[in-house]
C-alpha cells in the first residue's frame, strides 16, 4: 500500500512538473515578437557652465590658445516597455538631437541590457554639446534657416545656452533607432519625441 501511494505521488508530481514546463513563456519567434515601446520620460541639464566663447587670439591662463565655447551636457531618460512574454535584449540605441529645427548632435548608447517580460526599464543617454561645435554645425547646415529668421548664429547660440536650464525652447529627439533581440529574433524600432511636450 505504501509503495502504491509513493508511486501515485511520484506520478502526480511528474505530471505537475511537465504541465508547469508546458505552461512556461513561449519561445521568441518572428510571429509573436512585439516591438518594445520607447517613450521619452524627460530630459535634464546634467552639467551646466553658462554661456561663454573665446577665440584663439585670447591668451589662456594655462595651456594652448584655441577656439573654445561653453559645454552643455543634456541627459535624456527613456522608458522602454517590453510587451512580450519573454525577456528582450536592447542591443543599441541611437538618435539625433535638434534644438528647435536645427540638428546639432547624434548620440548613441551601445551598452546592452535585458528587459524582463511585461516590464519597463529606463535608459539614460548623455548628449554633450559645446558652443564651438554647435557654431560650426549651424554655419554649415542652418545658415540659410537663420537668415530667414533674421537671427545671427551668435544670438541663436546664446539664446539656447542661456535658456537651456529651463528648457525655454523645444528639444527634439529625431531619427531614433533602437535594436532589440530575443533568441535570434531582432528588430529595429524607430522613435521620435520632443521635450518639453
Amino acid at each position: 500500500m505504501k509503495r502504491i501511494m509513493i508511486g501515485c505521488l511520484a506520478g502526480v508530481s511528474a505530471i505537475f512538473f511537465i504541465s508547469c514546463a508546458a505552461m512556461g513563456p513561449p519561445e521568441p519567434t518572428r510571429a509573436n515578437f512585439q516591438p518594445p515601446t520607447i517613450s521619452l520620460s524627460h530630459a535634464e541639464v546634467a552639467h551646466y557652465w553658462g554661456w561663454w566663447y573665446f577665440a584663439k587670439t585670447v591668451a589662456p591662463t594655462k595651456g594652448d590658445p584655441g577656439d573654445y565655447g561653453a559645454p552643455l551636457d543634456l541627459a535624456f531618460v527613456f522608458d522602454i516597455e517590453n510587451p512580450n512574454e519573454y525577456p528582450v535584449r536592447l542591443e543599441s540605441f541611437k538618435f539625433t538631437v535638434a534644438f528647435e529645427e536645427f540638428d546639432l548632435n547624434t548620440v548613441s548608447a551601445m551598452e546592452t541590457q535585458w528587459i524582463p517580460p511585461g516590464k519597463t526599464n529606463q535608459v539614460r543617454v548623455h548628449a554633450m554639446f559645446d558652443a564651438r561645435q554647435s557654431l560650426l554645425s549651424l554655419m554649415v547646415t542652418g545658415g540659410f534657416k537663420l537668415q530667414e529668421k533674421g537671427v545671427s548664429v551668435w544670438d541663436q547660440l546664446q539664446t539656447w545656452w542661456v535658456e537651456a536650464p529651463e528648457f525655454g525652447f523645444p528639444v527634439h529627439v529625431k531619427e531614433g533607432a533602437a535594436v532589440f533581440s530575443a533568441d535570434g529574433v531582432s528588430e529595429v524600432v524607430p522613435f521620435t519625441s520632443t521635450y518639453p511636450e
